[in-house]
C-alpha cells in the first residue's frame, strides 16, 4: 500500500470513529437532508449562514466510513467560507473524486485531498459527495432532500 493510500485509511478511520461537528445544530437558519438509496447513507446538514458566510455547520445521519469521514471533513473545511468560496470547493473536490486516478492530486485542497483514494472505486464517490450535496442543497434554502440517484422516468 502506498503513503498516500495508508494516509487516506487512517484519516478516513479516525474522521468515522470521532466525526467532527457530529451533532444538531440549534438555531440552524438552514439544513438539509441526503440519501444513497444504494447504500443506505443518509446525512443532515445543519448551517448557520449569516451575509453569505458560514458561521457554524454540522451534521447527523448514518453511512459509511466514507460519508461519514466526508462529512466531518466538510464541515471543518466549509466553516468561516462564503457560499461561493464552498461553491468553488465543491467544484474542485467533486473533480478530485471524478477524475481519472493518474490525474495529479490538486495541492489546494488540505484534508480533502485524502479523497483521492475514492475515484478507484467510482461505486463510492457518491458516498463521499453525499454531504456536499446535501450542504448545497442547505445554501440553497430549498429544504428538498436530495439523493444522489436521479429519479426514474
Amino acid at each position: 500500500m502506498s503513503e498516500f493510500s495508508d494516509l487516506y485509511q487512517e484519516v478516513l478511520l479516525d474522521h468515522n470513529r470521532s466525526p467532527r461537528n457530529f451533532r444538531a445544530l440549534p438555531g440552524a437558519s438552514r439544513r438539509a437532508e441526503g440519501f444513497n438509496p444504494l447504500c443506505g447513507d443518509r446525512v443532515t446538514v445543519f448551517l448557520d449562514l449569516a451575509g453569505g458566510r458560514v458561521r457554524d455547520v454540522a451534521f447527523q445521519g448514518s453511512g459509511c466510513a466514507i460519508s461519514t469521514a466526508a462529512a466531518s471533513i466538510m464541515t471543518d473545511a466549509v466553516k468561516g467560507k462564503t457560499t461561493e468560496e464552498i461553491a468553488s470547493l465543491f467544484a474542485r473536490f467533486h473533480g478530485l473524486v471524478t477524475s481519472e486516478p493518474q490525474v495529479p492530486v490538486p495541492s489546494d485542497l488540505g484534508r480533502l485531498s485524502i479523497f483521492a483514494g475514492v475515484r478507484e472505486f467510482p461505486v463510492r464517490v457518491k458516498c463521499a459527495t453525499l454531504p456536499w450535496h446535501a450542504l448545497r442543497s442547505a445554501i440553497e434554502g430549498t429544504g428538498e432532500p436530495v439523493s444522489t440517484e436521479e429519479p426514474e422516468d
